[in-house]
């Protein structure tokens, strides 16, 4: 142990990296709860995802302990899965979910080349810190509405010119015969009133500072769904020890069907926001358990990011969507890990969560809707440290996080938010001078991101 993972150097015990990867596990093993539901909206099979979320979070997560020696740890990332999920849906989605599984697994080896390459740096170098802000708190605010209608907590009514049930009607020039309004559910309605159980009980324990609040909310909201009739219970009338696996999506990926819908719009998602989610990820939680001192330091992160951009792919091969660096690796490192030794110790856990399975299939949207809202909350805090002074960087922020919740899309929010940062900053270049630097692939970014867009509405 001393000998591989360095303890002494690090001056931390075996004893205290075993328990601040427990913590990590027990932070973030809300994944294996809520990924099965939110991929199950493109049809997939819950009992899969739980599969690929458990073995692909054990595996990647146990070589980032033992070929880079960090204490972090990774799992199937909220934001992409919602993504994956709308791109998907079996109701109205652009592709199939094989064919979702595909545009992953390519962007995942895209993403090594990136990284090999040393291009992913210079990637992460031409986007201003503001819009990589504003692109976590978009994500953070798609995700609360998610979670906002898996729970009945906010439904799309037809209007139809007339006022609704829980809304005041708006002005009458503001909408048409055919418009969908977002409403109220029902207090009436026990999933309404479950999934706003569920959001006090995390939002109190979080506030206490409840190690693992959403976890353990997840499980009491669930209990609590028992006695409403939300919970069902069906699925534990033959325990058993694991679940039926039989309809895993191991290998089922599509890369043809990813060829045939045209690769570039969601390689170009998947690929740019895990490119500056796991940036933020991995040197915040490294910077913070102070592993990027000195050259090693800067080795140790490529490798870091070697192993992310390979669980990408490694995910995608085995049915899941984008496995990514979790920011909830920080609470194990605030509990003192330090080495990959917390990080051997989270994937082991999730390894041995395959035993939970039957517990977590029976968890209901209600309950896992909550953790989303939670999510979102702890999200949004980036928007505290955008430039909002800089009228050249807020309004490309403040577009770029309106848009993805209220179009349902993380990359048009993505290509609007950029496309007004490069023509705002040119104006101001061309009559006053004066402007926030535009990076030469910004430019390219636009471009690729308008033909998107015009190649689209011309179909």
């Amino acid at each position: 142990m001393e000998g591989f993972f360095k303890l002494r150097k690090h001056d931390t015990t075996i004893g205290r990296e075993i328990m601040a990867g427990i913590t990590t596990f027990v932070t973030m093993a809300y994944i294996l709860f809520v990924n099965p539901q939110v991929l199950s909206a493109t049809g997939m099979n819950e009992s899969a995802v739980f599969f690929a979320t458990s073995i692909g979070a054990g595996i990647i997560t146990l070589l980032m302990g033992l070929f880079v020696n960090y204490p972090i740890a990774l799992a199937p990332g909220m934001g992409l899965n919602a993504y994956f999920a709308v791109i998907a849906a079996t109701h109205g989605g652009q592709m199939s979910w094989q064919t979702a599984l595909g545009a992953v697994f390519i962007s995942g080896i895209v993403f090594i080349i990136l990284t090999v390459t040393k291009i992913r740096q210079l990637l992460v170098r031409a986007v201003p810190d503001s819009l990589k802000l504003a692109i976590t708190v978009g994500i953070g605010l798609f995700i609360t509405i998610i979670g906002l209608k898996i729970g009945d907590v906010m439904k799309m009514q037809f209007v139809g010119g007339q006022s609704t049930s829980y809304t005041p009607a708006p002005p009458h020039n503001m909408i048409s015969n055919t418009d969908w309004l977002p409403v109220l559910g029902s207090l009436q309605n026990h999933a309404t009133q479950l999934t706003l159980i569920g959001v006090f009980i995390i939002a109190i324990m979080m506030a206490l500072r409840v190690p693992g609040a959403i976890l353990i909310g997840i499980l009491l909201t669930t209990v609590i769904g028992i006695p409403m009739g939300v919970t069902d219970l069906s699925g534990l009338q033959h325990p058993h020890f694991l679940p039926d696996f039989s309809n895993l999506a191991v290998g089922k990926l599509s890369l043809q069907g990813v060829l045939h819908y045209g690769i570039i719009s969601s390689l170009f998602t998947f690929t740019f926001v895990e490119l500056f989610d796991t940036f933020g990820t991995l040197v915040g939680t490294a910077n913070k358990a102070g592993l990027l001192e000195g050259e090693d330091g800067e080795k140790r992160l490529g490798r870091a990011m070697l192993v992310d951009a390979t669980g990408v792919s490694f995910g995608a091969l085995l049915g899941t969507s984008t496995i990514t660096a979790f920011v909830e690796s920080g609470s194990g490192i605030a509990a003192g890990g330090r080495t990959g030794l917390t990080a051997v110790t989270t994937g082991i856990l999730f390894l041995a969560s395959l035993f939970l399975a039957p517990i977590a299939l029976i968890v209901p949207d209600m309950a896992t809707a909550p953790a989303l809202i939670m999510v979102g909350v702890l999200m949004m805090g980036a928007v505290r440290n955008i430039d909002w002074d800089n009228m050249g960087l807020a309004i490309p922020a403040f577009l770029t996080i309106v848009l993805m919740p209220l179009t349902y899309s993380i990359s048009n929010g993505i290509a609007v938010g950029f496309a007004a940062f490069v023509v705002i900053n040119g104006i101001l270049w061309l009559f006053r001078r004066e402007h926030t630097k535009i990076h030469w692939l910004m430019w390219i970014i636009v471009v690729l991101a308008a033909w998107r867009y015009l190649m689209y509405y011309q179909q």
